[in-house]
């Protein structure tokens, strides 16, 4: 199918958030692309204007209230060319919740925008989805190899075994694994009756320098938040008595890569139909804490404590990635560890916390 071109529209969705929010509006503006921002209210949209305000009427704010009702995106799907969806619920919010209920939201956020693009995406090319490497694997305490053809069924089982028991994050990642099932499970029943075509993105832990609207630092997003918590206060590992060299083994990736990656996802005719793993790389918070110590001079010279110095040792990686997909589409350079961290750190001193 034809790809996604410059001075289109495109309808971005959770588009006050740290993903989207910021930077993947920022990347479609600076390719010269139509943005319509899709906010649950006109309120959470002022931000944006604000920050973008020299694009202007090319960034357009569209509030669309609850992304799970029916008809929620009916509007905001009309005359755009491609759709970037990354709307979801928060991992830290949940609490005691059933997780079928954080489930059915998720399912229907994504449903719900397919149902409107089928009635009213008649222009429509594509639309390319944020799920999670959650979706793929919780984290691991022994060797696994993961790649895009693998499903957390176990986030799931965990999910149906203990209820509202589970915990935030494992009602988290079931809910995007269900979410992006049930989105393939649409596409591939009513493909026959649209114009368009569905790519999907799997990124780990989100880590880098912030454009949404935070004021204060108890307020950043929750994975900035646990690398604060870890490099600069110390206090992540020390709460949860696991050792850095060994958690949360996993993977990482900068915000901005995966900013640059979801416009790829539209720019790309390879891309059409494909869920392709994205990230920089394996991760465990030795990595992040050896890379704000390697920095000098300090991007943060208002903050006069030191960083967490972690423990000395070998890391462990215990999950295998197959990124060959990215690799073989996209081909992205990622940014590394030492990158992000210099960026998030002076993001902290620019803002004026300490």
């Amino acid at each position: 199918m034809p790809t996604v071109q410059a001075n289109a529209t495109i309808l971005v969705t959770g588009s006050n958030g740290f993903v989207t929010g910021a930077w993947i509006v920022d990347t479609l503006l600076t390719r010269g692309y139509n943005v319509r921002a899709a906010v649950r209210a006109e309120a959470k949209g002022q931000h944006l204007l604000e920050t973008f305000k020299s694009y202007g009427d090319k960034l357009q704010i569209c509030p669309v209230g609850d992304i799970a009702a029916d008809g929620a995106f009916d509007e905001a799907v009309k005359v755009v060319e491609g759709i970037i969806h990354t709307a979801a619920t928060l991992g830290t919010d949940m609490g005691d919740m059933e997780p079928t209920a954080i489930i059915n939201e998720a399912v229907k956020g994504n449903i719900g925008i397919f149902t409107s693009a089928l009635k009213h995406g008649t222009t429509l090319k594509r639309i390319v989805i944020t799920s999670s490497c959650g979706a793929r694997t919780s984290y691991s305490q022994v060797p696994k190899y993961v790649d895009e053809n693998s499903w957390n069924d176990e986030a799931v089982a965990e999910c149906e075994k203990l209820g509202g028991g589970a915990s935030p994050l494992v009602k988290y990642i079931a809910s995007k694994t269900l979410a992006e099932k049930a989105a393939w499970e649409w596409y591939e029943k009513h493909k026959g009756a649209i114009n368009w075509d569905l790519t999907t993105f799997s990124p780990p832990l989100i880590i880098g320098p912030m454009l949404h609207d935070v004021q204060e630092i108890e307020n950043i997003n929750a994975s900035n938040m646990l690398l604060y918590n870890a490099v600069v206060k110390g206090s992540l590992y020390a709460l949860h008595g696991v050792s850095p060299l060994t958690g949360p083994s996993h993977g990482w990736i900068d915000v901005r890569d995966v900013a640059e990656l979801h416009v790829r996802g539209l720019e790309y005719a390879a891309a059409a139909n494909e869920r392709t793993l994205i990230l920089s790389g394996q991760f465990v918070w030795q990595d992040a804490m050896d890379a704000a110590n390697s920095l000098s001079p300090s991007p943060w010279p208002s903050h006069k404590e030191p960083f967490a110095k972690g423990e000395v040792g070998e890391k462990v990686y215990n999950i295998t990635w197959n990124v060959e997909k990215e690799k073989r589409i996209f081909g992205l350079k990622f940014r590394t560890i030492e990158e992000t961290m210099k960026d998030f750190i002076a993001d902290l001193e620019r803002r004026g916390w300490s």
